[in-house]
């Protein structure tokens, strides 16, 4: 912990967010936008702020992130999982909540290949007997 600044990285789908927690007010900023101009649908501001207020840190810390690929649920969900194992690294108290919640665990869920001869990845080009 280099002069109180907390560093994680959030993975969720394709998208990757490099997040930094410091002690403050509880200002939230994602790519350098306020995370509601960011994040305009609802759902989105709600899951980034699930970690903070579990927690009850929602005003003790400054959030910056920086969050690249996917779409805004998946940018959403990695930058829930960047707090996440941020304020976890705080103290073992704080994991223990995070964890119970499911917030330090990642989500392996991913886009599945297309395979080959078929439409999609599960979807099968239609069958014709005659």
């Amino acid at each position: 912990m280099e002069g109180n600044i907390l560093y994680a990285t959030g993975k969720r789908k394709s998208a990757i967010a490099r997040t930094w927690l410091k002690p403050g007010s509880g200002k939230i900023t994602v790519n350098g936008r306020e995370a509601d101009e960011y994040f305009r649908v609802n759902a989105a501001r709600i899951i980034i702020r699930e970690p903070l207020k579990i927690t009850e840190t929602l005003d003790s810390y400054d959030v910056d992130v920086k969050v690249r690929g996917g779409g805004i649920t998946g940018q959403a969900g990695a930058v829930r999982h960047g707090i996440s194992r941020a304020l976890a690294s705080i103290s073992p108290e704080l994991r223990k909540k995070l964890k119970s919640n499911g917030f330090i665990t990642r989500d392996a869920r991913v886009k599945e290949r297309k395979k080959y001869g078929q439409r999609g990845a599960r979807a099968r080009y239609q069958f014709s007997k005659r």
